[in-house]
């Protein structure tokens, strides 16, 4: 407990305070709306909230990639609707089958993110540019693929509609599946301290460990209780879950995710280490095309539809936000991927409780705007502390 609390003084002292400031946010977040209205942590409002939050989530995983190697894609939002236009438009209009729509609609997210990558890499354009030229191409091929009625419905029976109206309530399944997650993530974190130890290495106590385990079986075991009381844990929150470990762990645990963390920290340093800068640079442009498409799919799953509300530019500015409210740094080299999680809580949590309170919107673009600029004041002042110590 003394070298844990060591740990976190340091890390205060150092201005990195990690998912510390948007746990708080969080936190209050929540105790001021239900304070305000008993309905706000009701099962119900917590279910749709656990799936309101992962279209823009999936985005902002994406979005976490690029500022982690200090970019910026103004693209995310025109890429999430023109995936939702492909699949709609190959499936009801050309009469593909849905997984084969869902695979081309992915797939072609993934290739116009590498081509931006690759312009902004070989050629030398900023990104800001680039992105920005795609916002405009990409919102015009997916109102050209919408049609005059700017709209494409599919059936609620389908493959994609499934992605947020799929639950599933069986308790041996739901508490299993927490117990599960719960053992190996101990069985994870103990088996990286034994190999840091061996390697001479610093490590966690045993006990952060089991505090930490505790922890997480507290949350999981709490989430899994409380969606089952409605109409259980959804598909939709599963499959962010699992997108959230996965990417987290290529960037922790991966040389090639190492990469994008040094890219980020110094593009001079990370070329000297041997780092290959364009390659690590098209990749990350890719990867955020990608969860941009995947992120746009949850979008129309959750409107049984493709519109043109994910190209509006509230998709690519919720997405930003959630990102960088969540702790990931706009100067690059210091974040995660929960981070995304954690912002998209906060946002998505300030809209839902403004509308059981029957707040206009005005009122909640000033919220999130004033959280956002808090979470940059933080960041900057974080950097600042970072440079004076020689840490930057």
């Amino acid at each position: 407990m003394r070298a844990w609390a060591a740990a976190v003084r340091r890390r205060l002292h150092d201005g990195e305070l990690g998912p510390t400031a948007p746990l708080l946010a969080l936190a209050v977040t929540w105790i001021v709306f239900q304070s305000l209205n008993d309905n706000f942590l009701s099962p119900r409002n917590l279910s749709v909230l656990s799936v309101d939050i992962v279209g823009t989530g999936m985005v902002a995983v994406g979005v976490v990639f690029v500022l982690l190697i200090g970019e910026l894609d103004l693209s995310v939002g025109s890429l999430a609707g023109l995936s939702g236009a492909m699949f709609a438009a190959l499936n009801v209009n050309l009469g593909m089958a849905e997984w084969l729509a869902v695979i081309i609609a992915v797939l072609g997210g993934a290739a116009a993110g590498g081509f931006q990558g690759l312009v902004f890499t070989k050629i030398g354009v900023p990104a800001f540019v680039v992105t920005l030229a795609g916002l405009l191409a990409w919102n015009g091929l997916m109102l050209y693929l919408l049609g005059p009625e700017s709209s494409i419905g599919f059936s609620e029976d389908g493959l994609v509609s499934m992605l947020t109206s799929r639950y599933f309530s069986a308790v041996v399944f739901t508490y299993g599946l927490a117990t599960l997650g719960t053992a190996a993530y101990f069985l994870v974190s103990y088996e990286d301290r034994r190999r840091r130890s061996a390697a001479g290495m610093p490590y966690r106590p045993v006990g952060e460990i089991w505090a930490r385990t505790a922890l997480l079986a507290v949350v999981a075991f709490t989430t899994v209780y409380v969606l089952g009381r409605f109409e259980g844990l959804p598909l939709a929150l599963l499959i962010f879950i699992g997108a959230l470990v996965a990417s987290d762990l290529f960037l922790r645990r991966t040389p090639y995710g190492r990469q994008v963390l040094a890219l980020g920290g110094g593009v001079e340093a990370a070329r000297r280490s041997g780092v290959h800068v364009a390659r690590v640079r098209i990749w990350v442009f890719l990867a955020s095309g990608t969860m941009a498409a995947v992120g746009g799919l949850f979008v129309a799953s959750r409107l049984s539809s493709a519109t043109t509300v994910p190209g509006s530019g509230m998709l690519l500015i919720n997405a930003i936000a959630a990102a960088v409210i969540g702790g990931t740094s706009l100067f690059g080299g210091r974040g995660s991927t929960w981070s995304a999680l954690l912002g998209v809580l906060i946002i998505q949590s300030i809209a839902s409780g403004m509308a059981l309170l029957g707040v206009e919107p005005a009122v909640q673009f000033m919220i999130t705007g004033g959280v956002l600029l808090t979470a940059v004041v933080f960041d900057s002042l974080a950097r600042r502390a970072a440079e004076s110590r020689g840490r930057a």
